[in-house]
């Protein structure tokens, strides 16, 4: 790997002049809509799609913005912009080369595809206000059916993410962000054969064209160890593996149309297996917290799935715990993997590669720390489903400032239900010392 970041950069991009004159080029793409594909989306968004399809048709959910910046951040002022590019947004269509592409996806079936050729999102269903009486200023409601409303999440927060860039960054400097990414694919390079790290950064990148750029030049520079993207539209238009099953959405929902609250992560997982048959084979732990999760983990999914996805709390912590139940399960964990996706840097990736390589397999979902790291703070926005089927629902996360709470009472209800009470408390202490 070439020390120089210029040299970096032309070795990936043997065609691309890096300059300081042409250091901001990335940028010309702003004239042009920010989302041109539907598939400029998470893999994942269409695994469960396809789910509620076939399963959930009938289903009818709420969805809710926050920006967990806290004050300092103004979205009111670019909410106009915002609008006319969820609009365009709405006005995408598949092109007949992007439904091939899905249907020669292993696990996406021909009538979910058929479906798709006729899919279109509808703006009713989104509503976009603004003002000093909404928390930094943006307040966004997405409420419809679940099969119409669930590809609105990721393009929308990827919308809001590069107009606020936009208008907070008028001269963007990439070198910046070039010198970053060259350091940290040469941190990669020089870890051990056996790591590997994807792409999970589309909802919070700086922009679409950076986004491209970076993935061009991992993929150029670090092909043993950098496995794939989230992001369908680009693993496509790249040849990159797509990445990724399910999110906390989906087990979110289970809460309502299952048939017993109690019962709603299992229920999830079975719906999960009877769908896609031992493919698609990670399953998410921290909806209810890892506790809760292992205690309905049973020998059946432990057999059944191929691993486990962490996403909230102490990640050390969390694997050695996932080890030690499946080594109560009498299964050699060295034949499952764990996928971390929570806050990762290159430095945290590393460690915790060191620290597990010897008992499981691993592998890395690193989201903002590489679309969104050119000097500035990035956004952390968020959009969860919030009501299903005209109830509350919620996820108790492992990291308390993750859990959603727009019905504080439902979540205290929740945690009685999955006795996660005391695991809270010891969360919320821990929290308050570090």
């Amino acid at each position: 790997m070439p020390k120089d970041d210029n040299l970096f950069f032309h070795v990936a991009f043997p065609c691309l002049k890096v300059s300081t004159r042409k250091a901001n080029k990335p940028r010309a793409c702003f004239l042009t809509m920010i989302i041109r594909s539907l598939l400029d989306t998470d893999l994942y968004k269409f695994t469960m799609m396809q789910v509620v399809l076939h399963h959930f048709p009938a289903a009818q959910v709420e969805y809710r913005f926050k920006c967990r910046n806290g004050e300092g951040v103004d979205l009111a002022s670019v909410a106009d912009e915002i609008t006319r590019q969820v609009k365009a947004l709405c006005e995408l269509r598949f092109t007949s080369e992007e439904l091939s592409y899905l249907r020669g996806l292993r696990f996406i079936k021909s009538d979910f595809v058929d479906l798709l050729g006729l899919f279109k999102l509808d703006e009713r269903f989104i509503q976009i206000s603004s003002g000093p009486e909404y928390e930094n200023g943006l307040d966004i409601t997405i409420k419809g059916p679940w099969l119409h409303t669930i590809l609105f999440e990721i393009p929308v927060l990827a919308i809001i993410s590069e107009v606020y860039y936009r208008h907070a960054v008028p001269s963007p400097g990439f070198s910046t962000g070039r010198a970053r990414l060259a350091a940290k694919a040469r941190q990669f390079e020089a870890t051990e054969e056996g790591f590997h790290f994807a792409d999970y950064g589309t909802r919070r990148r700086f922009s679409y064209a950076w986004q491209e750029e970076v993935l061009r030049a991992l993929q150029q520079a670090l092909p043993g160890k950098f496995v794939g993207t989230s992001n369908v539209h680009f693993a496509r238009q790249l040849g990159l593996t797509p990445l990724g099953t399910m999110s906390h959405e989906y087990l979110q929902a289970c809460q309502a149309v299952g048939p017993r609250l109690r019962d709603s992560q299992s229920y999830a997982f079975n719906t999960w297996a009877r769908e896609y048959r031992g493919d698609l084979g990670i399953a998410l732990s921290d909806v209810y917290g890892l506790d809760a999760f292992l205690r309905d983990f049973d020998l059946f999914f432990c057999k059944l799935f191929d691993g486990v996805r962490q996403d909230s709390g102490d990640p050390f912590e969390w694997g050695d715990k996932l080890i030690a139940h499946y080594q109560k399960m009498r299964i050699d964990p060295r034949g499952k993997t764990m996928v971390f996706s929570d806050s990762l840097t290159p430095e945290l990736a590393i460690r915790l590669f060191h620290y597990f390589k010897d008992r499981v397999n691993i592998s890395f979902g690193i989201g903002t720390n590489l679309t969104n790291d050119l000097g500035y703070p990035a956004l952390q926005n968020v959009i969860k489903m919030t009501r299903c089927n005209g109830q509350s629902v919620a996820k108790i996360s492992d990291s308390p400032t993750k859990t959603m709470d727009h019905d504080p009472k439902y979540v205290n209800y929740l945690r009685e239900v999955f006795q996660t009470f005391e695991e809270a408390h010891a969360l919320s202490k821990e929290d308050s010392r570090s």
